[in-house]
């Protein structure tokens, strides 16, 4: 009784270990074929666009210039007055942030 648990124990970690090493057969031929896939895949062509990076520059200053004015507003807000062209002033600094990001990250 002992020698067949023994055995039975025995065979067990062997087909375990055999399973592990070698791995399922499926699995290796999708490995060969990504493998194949990759090599005849080309690399990416990457393209330098065309951007003005004097317009990126003015952009970015009049986006600080209206980040600074929209913070002197906001402290008139806690004052309890809201300036008229606060919305405004968020409206277009909305539109500048999204066109440079867009230049910047197509």
């Amino acid at each position: 009784m002992r020698t067949s648990a023994l055995l039975f124990a025995l065979l067990l970690s062997a087909s375990v270990a055999f399973a592990q090493h070698n791995g399922p057969t499926g699995q290796r031929q999708a490995d060969k074929a990504e493998d194949q896939f990759e090599k005849g895949v080309p690399p990416p062509i990457h393209q330098q666009s065309s951007v003005d990076f004097a317009k990126l520059k003015g952009d970015a200053d009049e986006l600080m210039v209206l980040s600074q004015s929209i913070h002197s507003g906001i402290g008139d807000v806690e004052k309890g007055m809201l300036p008229k062209d606060l919305t405004e002033k968020l409206k277009q600094l909305e539109k500048l942030s999204k066109r440079l990001r867009n230049e910047l990250a197509p």
